[in-house]
């Protein structure tokens, strides 16, 4: 049913990852570490709720030090490790949404379709 909002949640992440080089996955996910929605490319060896698990407990804390700091909201972080890098957009107070892609992958694509997807994913959400 494309009006269900997790069918629309799952089709935009599904957009994002297959239009990024390199991507594997995308997730939705709340602050408190609940995945919403979430897309793996097919033969793809990540947890993408793990993922996003861990990372939210460090989006905790780096929203907190942006707000010690005067520095204003963080809107992005990219962690790259050696085998992953996870790219994250804070949409609001309550979600993110990131992609994770290989070495190599298009990190300036999955930066750009995240934000130019944001309004639809909070839309979605609504």
């Amino acid at each position: 049913m494309p009006s269900d909002p997790l069918h629309q949640l799952g089709g935009i992440l599904k957009e994002m990852v297959d239009r990024t080089e390199g991507s594997v996955s995308g997730l939705l996910m709340d602050f408190d570490g609940l995945p919403v929605e979430h897309y793996v490319r097919e033969k793809a060896t990540v947890d993408a709720e793990t993922i996003g698990a861990e990372y939210s407990v460090v989006l905790g804390q780096i929203r907190k030090a942006a707000s010690m700091l005067d520095a204003g909201s963080a809107r992005e972080v990219a962690i790259q490790a050696e085998r992953l890098t996870t790219v994250i957009r804070l949409l609001n107070e309550d979600y993110f949404v990131a992609i994770s892609l290989l070495p190599g992958g298009n990190v300036g694509k999955a930066k750009f379709l995240l934000r130019t997807s944001q309004e639809r994913l909070l839309e979605a959400l609504a």
